[in-house]
């Protein structure tokens, strides 16, 4: 029998038990698993390993630095060995009330299913399984051998990846390729993947001036207000024309390569569907074409993702707040180190005169960058292009960030993204969902990567 005989058969099975896999993700959603509220860890964690082992994996449940990692082998075929890595940790689901349904209660509706972590990132895991099922059903046994790591930081920075990895490396290592944790459609219904992403460092600074909250009225002209201190603390950081005012920032800034550069150039146009779906009528800097999506992928990046002090209920409270918050989301590119940037921080608030401003560390990962002509990513390019009859599009890197790096750097594995989302999946956002078909679709081109391992 051909290939795309077994294949046909392959992709037949995927359609006629795809209730059975849904069932199974209903099933891994219904945990609300929060990493940054440490809720339901454990629990999601043993659950994931039965999954595994419900599959024809054996799987454990293994200790980290912080959250436990989920780990399975499955021997198949040859000697090609395929690393899937995942997360079953999840976005806090807040504001609970803009949600359609339960978050926590998978739901489908018009071709969809609702839930948090339906795409990020519990369908991508069941998609390799289900993947799995389905090429064991026709040949009998696997392709390749499949290795499987699910942590449960991913949401939270993933501090715990690479000395997990540097513990484990002869455990990880040999492998010949490895899906990555997202992967999808782009706005034109163009199968999508991205051959590396940002590093990302995340902090909070807290600001403390009194030793409780005062009356406004009598502490206004002067007691320090914690809110402004903050506030003039933050103006330091980033001007507003965007450029991170922190002294060496720059400093290893790589630039984008030629080939990377030309890669952005054969990447379909996203203004204006970008700008429909925001509501904008612009990008920062009035950046439009190639020079936004350079600007978007290949830059340092300073946010203020969340902002806490006062009083913030309805009507008012003259009050002068003692404490006051903020969360920073610096985007790095290769060649930053997190550790050296987190001493630049730190030294340019003290110079600056706000040395008194508490600098909390919550996350920090390198950029990785993953050869586009690796025959690995080439694989991706022919089966992607079967599966969805259209030319796949490849991105250089993503704006996003996750731990990448030691995968490229201390695995030394190729990457490729083959996933279930959609530009409007809503991810981190409520009623976030999974088009059925984009699910059915991802699990199909899973399974044509494993079944082309054996040839490759």
């Amino acid at each position: 029998m051909s290939y795309e005989e077994r294949i046909a058969q392959v992709e037949q099975y995927i359609d006629d038990h795809l209730r059975e896999f849904l069932e199974d993700l209903k099933a891994l959603c219904a945990f609300p698993t929060v990493a940054a509220q440490g809720q339901a860890i454990d629990e999601t964690a043993e659950f994931t390993r039965q999954l595994l082992e419900k599959y024809g994996f054996q799987s454990d449940v293994m200790p980290s630095t912080g959250n436990p990692m989920v780990y399975g082998e499955l021997t198949g075929s040859g000697d090609k060995i395929l690393l899937c890595y995942n997360h079953y940790d999840v976005q806090p689901a807040e504001p609970l009330d803009l949600w359609d349904s339960p978050p926590f209660e998978a739901t489908e509706r018009d071709g969809k299913l609702y839930a948090r972590g339906v795409v990020d990132d519990k369908g991508h895991i069941v998609c390799r399984l289900a993947a799995i099922a389905a090429l064991k059903a026709v040949y009998g046994e696997l392709p390749c051998s499949v290795k499987i790591l699910i942590e449960g930081e991913e949401e939270i920075g993933s501090m715990s990846m690479e000395p997990f990895i540097e513990q484990h490396l002869e455990l990880l290592s040999g492998a010949d390729g490895c899906l990555w944790e997202f992967g999808g459609v782009d706005y034109e219904d163009r199968p999508e993947t991205v051959l590396g992403m940002r590093g990302d460092v995340y902090v909070e600074l807290r600001a403390r001036t009194l030793a409780h909250d005062a009356h406004s009225g009598i502490g206004g002209s002067i007691f320090p207000n914690a809110a402004w201190r903050l506030t003039w603390a933050l103006s330091t950081l980033k001007g507003p024309d965007e450029r991170i005012l922190i002294p060496g920032w720059y400093d290893d800034v790589r630039d984008p390569t030629a080939r990377e550069l030309d890669l952005l150039q054969g990447t379909p146009r996203t203004d204006e569907a970008l700008k429909e779906s925001f509501g904008l009528d612009s990008f920062l800097n009035g950046v439009d074409g190639v020079g936004m999506k350079r600007q978007q992928l290949f830059e340092p990046t300073c946010t203020i993702a969340g902002l806490g002090s006062g009083y913030q209920g309805p009507g008012s409270k003259t009050v002068l707040p003692a404490e006051a918050m903020a969360k920073i989301d610096f985007r790095i590119v290769p060649d930053q180190d997190p550790d050296d940037l987190m001493e630049k921080l730190r030294a340019h608030l003290k110079n600056q005169g706000f040395g008194d401003i508490e600098v909390i560390q919550h996350g920090g990962s390198r950029a990785a960058r993953v050869d586009p002509d690796a025959p690995f990513v080439q694989m991706y390019v022919e089966e992607a292009r079967e599966v969805y009859g259209k030319e796949p599009v490849i991105q250089p890197t993503s704006g996003g960030s996750g731990p990448m790096d030691p995968f490229v750097r201390l695995l030394g594995v190729p990457i490729v993204n083959v996933g279930v989302g959609y530009p409007h999946t809503l991810v981190h956002a409520p009623n976030e969902n999974m088009r059925i078909a984009d699910f059915a679709r991802g699990v199909k081109l899973t399974a044509r990567m494993m079944a082309r391992m054996r040839t490759a």
